[in-house]
């Protein structure tokens, strides 16, 4: 049976029993989050100097050439590229997996990658053909809380389940990450505290996000219009300093630079572009 169908089973009460569940949602997350934000098996990063984009490997040095106007990231070893106008899909060694004919390609996810073509989206498979059925559905999951919020004379404080840590009721706004995390807020800064109930990001930050598509992974950090990102302590990893920050898919992000060009970035924080 699925680990996520059986959690959806049980009905568990009583602070054994949080932590019993505690630990299965773990193992699950462990099993179900997807390998978006984990390195892509090829060990290739999009790199571009200029105008021009290629692939370079994780020491910067360039293996495919520098032959596409854009560049997405390999999944499964199947990367979009774009000449032009026009979008297609390539392998690791460079080969053309589809003609560059879209007018618009997605990265793949899960064996299928949305495009289109004359005006038409649809879906394609790895080997380009046209794909008629839905995707699977994914099996909800219900991400239970690290613990309880306490209230406190309008202000909001924190009590994990597992440990004995708290988290007093002094701040305005407390949210979960689901990845061990949480994200706290006074007055319009936000800051980081970890499972022990210490803050390991002080509260000076515009903003903080997280998204279930890539597993909460590397959480993007806003300070004064500009965009970074978290590591998974929950410290900064990437200084605030781009126009725009994508969430890390294959051991990527794709980021909008300060002269307006997009570039990708790794896990730790190495640029893959030259000006």
């Amino acid at each position: 049976m699925p680990a996520s169908f059986s959690l959806r089973l049980l009905r568990i009460s009583g602070p054994a029993g949080r932590r019993v569940l505690l630990l299965l949602l773990a193992f699950q997350f462990l099993l179900l989050t997807p390998a978006l934000a984990q390195l892509s098996p090829s060990g290739l990063v999009p790199f571009r100097r200029g105008s021009l984009w290629g692939y370079a490997d994780q020491q910067r040095r360039l293996v495919l050439p520098l032959g596409y106007d854009d560049a997405g990231p390999f999944i499964d070893d199947i990367a979009w590229v774009r000449r032009g106008a026009n979008f297609g899909y390539i392998s690791p060694d460079g080969n053309p997996l589809t003609p560059l004919h879209f007018t618009r390609a997605e990265n793949f996810f899960r064996g299928r990658a949305t495009v289109e073509l004359k005006g038409e989206t649809y879906q394609i498979d790895r080997t380009g053909n046209r794909l008629s059925t839905a995707p699977d559905s994914t099996a909800e999951t219900d991400f239970m809380e690290q613990g309880d919020l306490v209230r406190r004379n309008g202000k909001v404080g924190f009590r994990f389940t597992v440990g004995h840590a708290v988290v007093p009721a002094e701040y305005d706004e407390i949210r979960d990450s689901y990845n061990g995390l949480l994200f706290v807020r006074r007055g319009a800064n936000w800051g980081v505290i970890n499972q022990k109930g210490k803050l390991v990001l002080p509260l000076e930050y515009d903003a903080i996000r997280a998204t279930p598509a890539n597993g909460y992974a590397f959480p993007i950090v806003e300070q004064a219009g500009r965009l970074g990102y978290l590591d998974a302590d929950g410290k900064l990893m990437v200084k605030p300093q781009y126009r725009e920050a994508q969430p890390f898919v294959a051991g990527t992000a794709r980021v909008l630079t300060e002269s307006g060009q997009a570039g990708y970035i790794d896990t730790r924080g190495r640029e893959f572009f030259e000006e």
